[in-house]
């Protein structure tokens, strides 16, 4: 592993850093150090500017002026290819959205419409703070893909495979069972892992109504097999419960099947899942399926969703913004303080009395951050701003040569044990112990240890007095040293969120996607100071009209006049 000496460093310091670790830590005056694409150190500002400015240039030494700073949003649930159709699909239900607008507007997209949508989706995306989303499904990955890479984004990106079903257009109803996984295989062997490791490839699972039980069930095997995670819709209206229990025989609907078919695993994201049960939450629980929450669209079209109940079972739920055509906005701060605000609502409505503390604002912000890298899979690196993320607590103390396991450039300069682990060092800094025994030493002389000294890992505002002894969960286990730098900038001081008397409640309730002054993906700036970075934005605009217009043009869609047009 390289020595911070060895890469670019970058200090943040001067600013409120709300962590979002296991601890919940917020340094009121804190500080962190970027180095390439990893976080190298968070802590006190006087710490980290005494241990890290003789590393650092004049340029490269960044005051925040008190401005937040935060783990990048995931949004969990969206369909980038669907941002073209902005506007084609308001008030009305869900299957005339489906059947009259959203299939031939999808049916007749381009690889290069679903480019320039996924760049224009992406734009609003990194305004509104997200280094990091899950595509809901298209068909045009590839196009996906591309745009990603230029917008500088981590994504995780599926394809929309149907088998079945009444009403789908031509040219998708030939698609066999078949056809559907090899075409997902072979964007996984052509997409997954690039973009700097930015990308990873996904199946993905339209909705159960269009997915016969050899899709569901062939999806769930590749998937495992080659480690990734599948994206369904899931329980979204009550007709799609209906449907499933008169035409597959159980006692619900949707999760009960996919439940007893053997569907629920903990690589599925589920998103909407308004129309749950008490027991389907508790299949989701015991599954750790993770939800995607879409506040905006599920209050257009799908009614409440259970989120409370689901917390208290011990789901994870994450925010998603949905699609253009089903929310119009596709900003993850709207749907923070809706999340909020509508299940507050729920609450009241469901159990007759007002309950204010219903789904609180931490609860929210671990949502849209920690709970949303869960939900993508990805939370060993991203999600919260921390240095390093230990193997599962079951393991910790007692698991032998965890970094055994580790790519050989993980090993460089690590001091491990040689049994049982007492002492990790990552450059210098203590991030684990266990039981007494013999040190050993790799890549790393005790001159190098002395050089890499203090230690690059804080996780407490007295860290100064020592090194830490804890370090982040990694909910599904594995060692790793350094978190990506994913960051946003939060700029406060402005007439959206002052007075700051509460700064996590001002984040939820108060922040506006203007307030968003800089975001970080991968340990490189993609907005600064409010400015698109990677790509040309009036171009991209420019042409999306364009775009939008031949797309419905060809595929057909008219939309009735609300109004006395003259």
């Amino acid at each position: 592993m390289e020595n911070a000496a060895d890469r670019p460093i970058l200090i943040l310091h001067n600013g409120v850093i709300v962590t979002m670790d296991q601890s919940s830590r917020v340094f009121r005056d804190g500080a962190v150090v970027v180095a390439g694409d990893r976080i190298e150190a968070v802590g006190p500002s006087a710490q980290i500017l005494r241990d890290f400015s003789h590393l650092a240039t004049v340029d490269s030494v960044v005051d925040l002026r008190g401005r937040i700073l935060l783990p990048g949003f995931v949004n969990t649930h969206v369909h980038t290819s669907q941002q073209l159709g902005r506007g084609i699909a308001d008030d009305v239900d869900l299957m005339t959205w489906l059947h009259k607008r959203i299939w031939p507007y999808e049916s007749h997209m381009t690889e290069e419409d679903s480019y320039l949508s996924t760049l224009l989706c992406g734009i609003e995306l990194i305004r509104s703070g997200v280094t990091c989303f899950a595509e809901a499904g298209g068909q045009h990955v590839s196009g996906m893909a591309r745009a990603v890479e230029e917008l500088g984004l981590r994504a995780c990106l599926a394809k929309s495979s149907m088998d079945t079903g009444d009403g789908l257009p031509a040219n998708w109803s030939a698609c066999s069972t078949d056809n559907c996984i090899q075409s997902q295989r072979e964007l996984y062997t052509k997409h997954h892992n690039t973009a700097e490791g930015r990308i990873r490839i996904w199946f993905g699972l339209r909705q159960i109504m269009n997915a016969s039980d050899q899709l569901l069930l062939k999806t769930r095997d590749a998937a495992e097999e080659l480690k990734t995670g599948i994206h369904m819709h899931v329980a979204e209206i009550p007709y799609e419960n209906q449907l499933v229990m008169s035409t597959r025989k159980v006692e619900h609907g949707t999760v009960t099947y996919l439940e007893k078919i053997g569907l629920l695993r903990s690589n599925l994201l589920a998103a909407h899942s308004v129309w749950l049960s008490d027991a389907e939450i508790g299949f989701f629980a015991k599954a750790d399926v993770k939800v995607s929450h879409c506040p905006a669209s599920a209050m257009r079209m799908l009614g409440f969703a259970p989120i409370k109940e689901m917390h208290e079972a011990g789901v994870c739920v994450s925010l998603g913004t949905d699609g253009a055509p089903s929310n119009n906005r596709m900003s993850i701060v709207d749907e923070m303080y809706l999340a909020s605000l509508i299940n507050k609502g729920r609450e009241a409505y469901t159990s007759g009395t007002t309950n204010p503390t219903v789904v609180p604002a931490v609860t929210v912000l671990k949502m849209a951050t920690i709970d949303g890298a869960k939900s993508v899979l990805w939370d060993n690196e991203i999600g919260s701003i921390e240095v390093a993320k230990k193997v599962k607590e079951e393991d910790a103390g007692t698991r032998k040569n965890p970094l055994k396991q580790q790519e050989p450039s993980v090993l460089e300069g690590v001091v491990w044990i040689e049994e049982e682990v007492k002492r990790l060092f990552i450059a210098g800094g203590t991030v684990a112990f266990g039981l007494e025994t013999k040190i050993s030493t790799t890549g790393a002389d005790s001159n190098t240890r002395r050089k890499l000294t203090p230690p690059l890992i804080f996780t407490n505002v007295e860290a100064e007095k020592g090194h830490s002894t804890s370090m982040g969960k990694n909910s599904r286990g594995g060692y790793h040293p350094l978190e990506v730098a994913d960051l946003i900038i939060v700029n406060p001081f402005s007439w959206t969120m002052v007075p700051l008397h509460d700064c996590i409640s001002s984040l939820v309730y108060c922040m506006r996607t203007e307030n968003i002054d800089s975001v970080m993906c991968n340990g490189q700036w993609i907005m600064k100071d409010h400015k698109i970075l990677r790509i040309n934005e009036e171009e991209i605009v420019s042409l999306a009209i364009q775009a939008a217009d031949a797309l419905l043009k060809r595929a057909g869609i008219s939309l009735p006049e609300r109004m006395n047009y003259l």
